[in-house]
């Protein structure tokens, strides 16, 4: 053939275009198992996290299953429903109606403390975040909290990721007595005896309110959730007073 004439080199471009395009396809066929592992293997490592037990990703799947008890899927209710929590995908369920949304638990121990672990999603200012909040057995008490995002500024809202801003989630209640709280991320400082706040991030305004509020979306919708722990917990004939707890906790659930 010659070289010259334009028929050949409408031939050859073709001819590498199939070849580079069937390269690439073999590449990212073979490559998925690997990248799928690696995923997985990074979301036990988050969800590890939460209890405060940090892991390499090749040791995360071992630690993963001697310190994660159990995991089931809840409906709106609070009820246990057939599912798998860690293949839940929350960008999926938030594009569906609350009612037929599942809300992935995951419970960990370490040193004796029970901690339930519930999965966040929400809007940051150039993408989605999401991460882990773990709650001691007194379904109010922070034990651990992990955030990530997509397409944050680094310095700014990517700093949701890092230890300064998930450290002081700790010890914080997403209740006032019987009143759902959350827990708010506070422009320019939450104040020392704050409970219910962390402080903000210089510069990230637009990404700390998206944290605040899903925070106070997710957890709102275990509200029922709670309830039945709680009252699991609680005698109920021996104390009419934490009826009334139970009773108002029920009041601020959130359909």
């Amino acid at each position: 053939m010659d070289a010259n004439k334009n028929s050949y080199t409408f031939s050859f471009a073709a001819v590498m275009v199939v070849l580079v395009a069937t390269l690439l396809s073999v590449a990212a066929i073979s490559l998925k198992p690997f990248q799928d592992k690696n995923v997985e293997a990074e979301k036990k490592q988050n969800i590890l996290s939460t209890l405060g037990i940090e892991v390499s990703r090749e040791d995360a799947a071992k630690v993963y299953k001697e310190r994660i008890t159990t995991s089931y899927v809840l409906n709106n209710k609070g009820e246990v429903v057939e599912g798998d929590a860690f293949t839940v995908d929350l960008g999926v369920e938030l594009k569906k109606p609350v009612d037929q949304q599942v809300f992935p638990v995951f419970e960990g121990e370490k040193n004796g403390q029970k901690s339930y672990i519930l999965p966040m999603r929400g809007k940051g200012l150039w993408g989605p975040i999401w991460g882990y909040l773990a709650l001691q057995d007194d379904m109010s008490t922070v034990s651990g909290a992990v955030f990530d995002h997509k397409s944050e500024t680094p310095g700014l809202g990517a700093e949701i990721s890092l230890g300064w801003f998930q450290e002081p989630f700790i010890g914080k209640t997403i209740f006032d007595g019987t009143e759902f709280k959350s827990i708010k991320v506070v422009k320019g400082g939450a104040k020392e005896d704050d409970m219910h706040g962390v402080d903000g991030i210089s510069g990230g305004t637009i990404t700390s309110d998206g944290v605040s509020e899903m925070l106070d979306e997710r957890l709102s919708k275990y509200l029922p959730f709670f309830n039945q722990k709680l009252s699991e917990m609680i005698e109920v004939e021996a104390d009419t007073l934490l009826v009334d707890s139970l009773q108002a906790l029920t009041l601020n659930t959130i359909d």
